[in-house]
């Protein structure tokens, strides 16, 4: 069966339907698993600026502070109603004196004028972009050594194995995230896609595949 070629889905993921149906929906265990891996990875880290690039509706944001109770941490993210329903995650966990939203499309100039940054993270935005060096080029403004930890699906090699996902990861979920978690595997890159991507942004990171859907991509800059 021949190799699911890449096709692209909308950038922001912000409609009404879309933010409902994803704000309903548990994704407890693949945001706690970024948490983890994070934090075995990189063991020393515990204080500073984070940045949480594409944080929609702040659920990873939101572990990640409670995991790191010293840190102060920025998400940011395209979709408004998105960060609406992030907003006030934040604010009933009591962590909005850590931790501010802001909208902001990624990459976007004034990002210049908020850090450095001492930490990166990022949950399933890559698959979004039509341009995945706007991803890799927001890391620039750093401190240096600074970790980076980004998780995102990636692509299945043939339409079988696709389905089977959808029908594996989907149980019980709105119509609505089903058609989006589709698109969204479809849209995703592949590991080889990604270290091309790397090379080009010249960042000397790891990728690695984890699980049956998803890779990681994490090291220091």
């Amino acid at each position: 069966m021949s190799e699911i070629r890449r096709f692209a889905e909308p950038e922001l993921m912000d409609t009404p339907e879309q933010v409902a149906a994803y704000a309903a929906a548990d994704f407890s265990v693949p945001h706690q698993a970024l948490v983890t891996k994070f934090a075995e990875l990189f063991p020393d880290f515990g204080t500073g600026l984070v940045l949480d690039i594409g944080c929609g509706a702040a659920d990873v944001t939101a572990r990640f502070a409670l995991q790191y109770p010293e840190a102060q941490i920025l998400g940011v993210d395209a979709g408004p109603q998105m960060l609406r329903v992030g907003v006030a995650h934040i604010a009933i966990l009591g962590l909005s004196s850590r931790v501010t939203l802001e909208e902001l499309h990624i990459p976007d100039a004034r990002l210049e004028e908020l850090g450095p940054f001492d930490a990166f993270i990022c949950n399933s935005l890559l698959h979004h972009l039509t341009d995945p060096a706007a991803l890799w080029e927001s890391l620039k403004n750093s401190v240096d050594g600074a970790p980076v930890f980004v998780q995102d699906l990636r692509r299945p090699y043939n339409h079988q194995m696709l389905e089977a996902l959808v029908e594996m990861h989907t149980e019980g979920f709105a119509h609505e995230l089903i058609t989006d978690f589709h698109n969204s595997l479809r849209a995703s890159y592949t590991a080889a896609e990604v270290r091309e991507q790397l090379n080009s942004a010249g960042l000397t990171l790891t990728v690695e595949e984890i699980g049956d859907r998803h890779l990681i991509v994490y090291g220091r800059l």
